[in-house]
């Protein structure tokens, strides 16, 4: 061997041997495994899907609270609403998968848009269900434009007055939309749809009756306005009738029981976000519903509590997407 060439098999060794190939695999762990240990070195992002006032952003901020005392970093919330929380959604499903940018949102812009052809992402591709929180009853109610009292009148009202009758929701592909299309379909109605971009301008222009009917999850404020008689309360999408509402039946037993329908809402995460901070996340949202002040902040709401691991609320969104499906398909609803 010359010495130039001795000096290059110097330099570059023989080929390593699968022992040895293993010993620096295994000594390279603890470097891989350094920044998901790390986590959360900074401010965590929560983005609700939704804008502020509505029964998503009074909860977001509530669960930010606790897991910002849980992580030991601040748990900032951003309001990013549009198209049903599909921009919000989509903004999370963009960015870095480091456990920094997580969403608050209903699962429907997973398991509903998509079947309208307005989603921006791919709900299997593109983002990690992490934990479930809660599930929220939806309320049928009349503003003070509406001619009549109970659903029942309102509808024979309506069936004479073809699109006369305006039903504003939280937004097209909502929840409160599929009531609205299952509505129509059973009950064979020409009815308005007054789509918003969240429930807090909703609600604003239901005090005022722009509109005779409106369908929005339930909150504090929104419980507290139809105690005070500003809204009527005609029906409630929920397996059972609210605590707080006693006399108000559901859809089910209106006889219409394919509306009977009630919101999810979730936290989501980019898609290879690492399992290990999705297992801490789960572990700890799944914490903080347990805790009283967040079961108080839930209760008052008439919202109720929905922790599950990460792979079980997975699993929830695949059986939701595909009900979705068959609902589209059976009320033909298309993409407004």
């Amino acid at each position: 061997m010359t010495a130039s060439a001795d000096r290059l098999a110097h330099r570059f060794p023989p080929a390593l041997t699968r022992r040895q190939c293993l010993a620096i695999v295994l000594a390279a762990l603890p470097l891989m495994t350094r920044a998901q240990a790390l986590w959360p070195a900074r401010p965590v992002k929560l983005v609700v899907a939704y804008p502020p006032g509505g029964v998503s952003d009074v909860v977001a901020r509530a669960l930010a609270e606790r897991l910002a005392a849980a992580l030991g970093v601040p748990v900032v919330v951003e309001n990013k609403a549009g198209a049903s929380g599909t921009i919000g959604v989509n903004a999370v499903a963009k960015s870095a998968p480091d456990g920094y940018t997580l969403a608050f949102t209903a699962i429907t812009p997973l398991t509903l848009n998509p079947h309208l052809g307005k989603s921006l992402f791919d709900p299997v591709k593109d983002l990690v269900p992490v934990a479930s929180v809660m599930d929220s009853p939806v309320l049928i109610l009349a503003t003070s434009a509406a001619p009549a009292g109970d659903l029942k009148t309102l509808l024979a009202w309506a069936r004479e007055r073809p699109g006369a009758l305006r039903w504003a929701t939280s937004g097209q592909a909502s929840i409160g939309h599929v009531m609205l299309e299952q509505l129509r379909a059973a009950a064979h109605l020409d009815i308005s749809h007054v789509p918003y971009k969240g429930g807090g301008q909703q609600i604003t222009d239901a005090l005022s009756g722009q509109f005779e009917v409106l369908s929005v999850n339930t909150s504090g404020a929104v419980l507290q306005h139809v105690k005070a008689g500003k809204l009527r309360a005609l029906a409630v999408g929920a397996n059972a009738r609210l605590d707080s509402l006693p006399g108000v039946a559901t859809l089910a037993e209106l006889g219409y029981p394919q509306a009977n329908l009630s919101s999810h809402f979730g936290v989501l995460a980019p898609a290879g976000t690492p399992s290990a901070i999705v297992e801490r996340l789960n572990r700890e949202i799944n914490a903080a519903l347990v805790q009283p002040a967040m079961r108080q902040r839930l209760h008052d709401a008439e919202c109720v509590a929905q922790p599950t691991s990460s792979a079980e609320f997975a699993r929830l969104v695949a059986g939701e997407f595909e009900a979705m499906g068959r609902i589209v398909r059976e009320a033909r609803m298309l993409a407004e």
